[in-house]
């Protein structure tokens, strides 16, 4: 074998390693593992290790694919019922938002800065948006209000589309010829043909993915996570928004009947960590450092302006209508991360050609360092402050589901966690649907057939057996107890209660 190879495989595994612990690191610190990537990066380049690589037509294309896969994740990890609520507010944010943010940033360019109409443009644009995988990483490890996660997690899902489209406009070699209405009519149609290609695609997942019986449980996975970018494609093809399309397809389909949903997500986070570690290390590859010193002051007028102005303007305008509380409104401007979205449409300028483009860029990196650092290590003690962090948070309950295809029923897993109210419940009171069964706890290893007088722990393992019409609400019940105790849905049906009324008279026999 040639010994390239072989150090090709070493340099890859190390960075692999490297990334886990990056991971670990930052859920201890609260700094985005993004950071680290970038930092070997530059640890790799031109002032390290003496690597040069200055191809940024590859660095661009091999980002956005990236991004597509990280929109991906976050898509497929999110539940519908989680952003339901949240998604009118998120929309506004993402689109009346990101402009008033590139008007103030391209602004303060122009008047502080002396720049060009068009480099004022790049860079609003380009730190206009929050980025989906800072946001993930961060904010999924603490316990905020359902709102405001809900909030931050949809806006950095859907915000790539329109600054996509106004970087790629401004870098395009029709800047200058383009009106402002045709502008407005090339985003409208991107990002309306980027939604409805996204809910084809979920909805054919939806169809499909459950109620395919394949030989190989680390099949749905792969066959999850390729029908999801699909829509990126398909998008694409379409000269539509790919990145709204892959988000939305996966929002659909993560919030189906996934079977081995577990393992479903968790290949899609590996893949995304994967794709993250790869392109942040590019981008640090790309960097030089001598170039970043001299891009110091203009980055943090900038990014003063986007943090302390742009953001701020931009969550009160757009989230006041839906009566948001400044406490919320306050928390989401500070928790706007930037990270790879802004540097890697930062690319696209410099790919095209565009004068002053690698300055736009040198910028951005600087900007997306400096500030992460200042905001993301502050965000659990600025939640505290405001009151958006909950001191008590009752998990959310994972389900993960295998078919049982020859008698047409579903097996689910499901784990009694620190937090859960399934925690006390008696078999009996947990009311399931007509058609699910608890078949066996698992605890400490050992597994037994309850009764109706077992009582569940913190810990356990349960194997419930559903037919496939009555899955979907014994999924269902078993969320609500684990959410609200076993009064939950007390009074949603007659039927409840003389239930919970008979049971509790057979224990007070007893």
């Amino acid at each position: 074998m040639d010994h390239s190879v072989d150090l090709v495989l070493l340099a890859g595994c190390a960075l692999l390693l490297v990334a886990v612990l990056a991971v670990r690191l930052s859920s201890r610190t609260g700094v985005p593992a993004l950071l680290v990537y970038l930092a070997i990066g530059l640890a790799i380049g031109e002032a390290g290790l003496g690597v040069r690589f200055e191809d940024y037509q590859l660095t661009a294309d091999l980002g956005l694919v990236a991004l597509a896969v990280i929109l991906a994740e976050g898509g497929l990890t999110t539940r519908w019922s989680q952003v339901r609520g949240s998604l009118a507010v998120a929309a506004v944010l993402s689109t009346v938002g990101v402009l008033i943010s590139v008007a103030v940033v391209g602004a303060l360019s122009v008047l502080l800065l002396d720049t060009s109409i068009r480099t004022a443009l790049l860079l609003g644009a380009a730190v206009a948006s929050t980025d989906a995988a800072a946001v993930f990483s961060v904010l999924r490890r603490l316990p905020l209000k359902s709102r405001v996660r809900s909030v931050l997690e949809a806006e950095s899902g859907l915000n790539d589309a329109p600054t996509v489209v106004l970087v790629t406009l401004a870098s395009s070699s029709t800047w200058g010829s383009t009106g402002a209405f045709e502008v407005a009519l090339l985003v409208t149609y991107e990002l309306i043909v980027g939604l409805l290609v996204g809910l084809a695609v979920g909805w054919i997942g939806r169809l499909t993915l459950g109620r395919l019986a394949l030989p190989s449980a680390g099949l749905y996975p792969i066959a999850t996570f390729a029908l999801v970018l699909l829509a990126f494609g398909a998008g694409g093809a379409l000269h539509a928004s790919g990145f709204l399309a892959v988000y939305v397809a996966g929002l659909v389909v993560g919030s189906a009947r996934l079977p081995h949903r577990r393992a479903v997500l968790g290949f899609a986070t590996s893949l995304a960590l994967l794709a993250e570690l790869g392109l942040f290390v590019l981008l640090g590859l790309l960097a030089s450092p001598d170039r970043l010193l001299s891009a110091v002051p203009t980055a943090l007028v900038v990014g003063g302006g986007a943090l302390l102005l742009a953001r701020p303007l931009a969550v009160f305008v757009s989230t006041t209508p839906f009566g948001v509380p400044w406490r919320e409104q306050a928390f989401l401007a500070w928790a706007g991360l930037r990270g790879a979205v802004p540097i890697v449409l930062a690319t696209i300028p410099v790919s095209a050609g565009v004068p002053g483009g690698t300055d736009v860029l040198d910028v951005v990196f600087v900007l997306v360092v400096v500030y992460t650092l200042v905001q993301a290590p502050t965000l659990p003690w600025v939640g505290r402050r405001l009151g958006v962090v909950e001191d008590l948070e009752a998990r959310d309950l994972e389900v993960e589901a295998a078919p049982l295809e020859q008698v047409g029923a579903d097996l689910l897993q499901v784990q009694v966690r620190p937090g859960s109210h399934l925690h006390g419940v008696y078999v009996d009171e947990l009311r399931l649907p007509r058609g699910a069964v608890l078949s066996l706890v698992v605890r400490g290893g050992e597994g037994t057939v309850p009764t109706a007088e077992t009582r569940l722990e913190h810990g356990d393992q349960l194997l419930v057996v559903a037919t496939s019409e009555s899955r979907k609400a014994a999924e269902e019940r078993l969320r609500a107890v684990s959410r609200d105790g076993k009064l939950a849905r007390w009074y949603s049906s007659p039927e409840a209660v003389v239930e919970a009324r008979s049971t509790w008279t057979r224990r007070l026999r007893l």
